[in-house]
């Protein structure tokens, strides 16, 4: 779906990573490999489980130079940098310049100096993954290398371990660098959630627990990761969910199905119409809809006849399908929809509070701003519909 690729990337196109959650189904598989893939530049991996940490200061792109703003659109960060990520951890955010990564801290003072091939975009548990040369380790907040560039792959630390890749296997690290769960796997996902992370063996995928044992065998053609409990599996071309203990609760039989419960209901497909189910696998909204999403503050886009509107959990809709295309997720009440080509904001009952204008919007605001685009232009406005920033690039 053309909005899901985009809602990924924030108005700066391609240039900053992370902006949004993409709805992974099994068609190509749930996301595994999306995480596990040797992709630093990628954000989104931790999507899910991370809030936006935009730490009240907003990136501006101004003379094709990167900066930040304060939420009233003062410029507290002169733009000077070639490139920079959107979201600050810890403190810190990568910055970009010539062909060199390093970060900067919230008043622009570069405290780690741009000298890495690559990067990763956020620092967690006090360390981020750099490249050097042609391998991958780990510096701590002050620049200082504390784990040897070693690795063929690197991804962020999650709950104390990270994944790494030595030849051609995956294993997982500590925070001293020490090989805890020994490489062994031809793939490994570089966040555990609910305690758990898929592995892959061969061509089936299992899931390990945190000290590196097996919990559930590698017998999957594609999974993903818990959420509430369960996690999405897929057998012989069918999709359906297992419980943390491998159990299937909710037999392989849709041809689709969404890579995560949320709000207690995930959304299925059979044939090519979609409705959702619950926690047990009971069809509680009646496949019926062209296109679908997640279930964001009680309510779903769904697209019928061309036409996007929304549902409740009851599949009840609530506001009409009407718009030519809409964003998926609500946030702070609001969200984007798209009329004769150009983007504006709804409200949960369906009202226009700001009318469509723009050539792009961001689904989502963030602390009171949502980023929007005119032309090649991004800006920032209120909930109000009024720039703090106009639009420049």
């Amino acid at each position: 779906m053309e909005t899901q690729n985009r809602e990924n990337l924030t108005p700066w196109k391609s240039l900053l990573i992370g902006g949004g959650s993409m709805l992974v189904v099994c068609l190509a598989g749930f996301g595994v490999f999306h995480i596990v893939i040797p992709n630093l530049l990628s954000a989104s991996s931790k999507a899910s489980k991370e809030q936006h940490h935009n730490e009240g200061l907003f990136v501006i792109k101004q003379n094709n130079k990167y900066g930040y703003i304060d939420k009233t659109g003062k410029i507290v960060v002169n733009p000077q940098f070639d490139y920079a990520e959107s979201e600050f951890t810890e403190g810190l955010v990568k910055i970009q310049i010539g062909d060199k990564f390093g970060y900067a801290d919230k008043a622009g003072k570069i405290v780690i100096n741009p000298q890495f091939g690559n990067a990763e975009s956020k620092f967690t548990d006090g360390l981020a993954a750099v490249r050097l040369g042609e391998k991958y380790g780990y510096i701590d907040k002050t620049g200082k290398i504390v784990i040897n560039p070693q690795f063929d792959y690197a991804s962020s630390f999650d709950e104390g371990l990270a994944a790494v890749k030595v030849g051609e296997k995956y294993g997982y690290i500590d925070k001293e660098g020490k090989i805890v769960i020994n490489p062994q796997f031809d793939y490994a996902n570089s966040e555990f959630t609910e305690g758990l992370a898929a592995v892959k063996v061969g061509d089936k995928l299992g899931y390990i627990d945190k000290t590196g044992k097996i919990v559930i065998n590698p017998q999957f053609d594609d999974v993903n990761k818990f959420s509430e409990g369960l996690a999405a599996i897929k057998v012989g071309g069918k999709c359906g969910y297992i419980d943390k203990e491998g159990k299937i609760v909710i037999n392989p039989q849709f041809d689709y199905s969404d890579s995560e419960f949320s709000e207690g209901l995930a959304s299925v497909r059979v044939g090519d119409k979609w409705g959702y189910i619950d926690k047990t696998g009971k069809i509680v909204i009646n496949p019926q809809f062209d296109e679908r999403s997640q279930f964001s503050e009680g309510l779903a886009a769904i697209k019928v006849g061309g036409k996007w509107g929304y549902i409740d959990k009851e599949g009840k809709i609530v506001i009409n399908p009407q718009f030519d295309d809409a964003s998926r997720k609500f946030s702070e009440g609001l969200i984007a929809v798209e009329l004769e080509k150009k983007w504006g904001y709804i409200d949960k009952a369906g009202k226009i509070v700001i009318n469509p204008q723009f050539d792009y919007a961001n689904s989502e605001f963030i602390d009171g701003l949502a980023q929007v685009n005119i032309g090649d232009k991004s800006g920032y406005i209120n909930r109000d519909g009024k720039y703090i920033w106009n639009p420049t690039n």
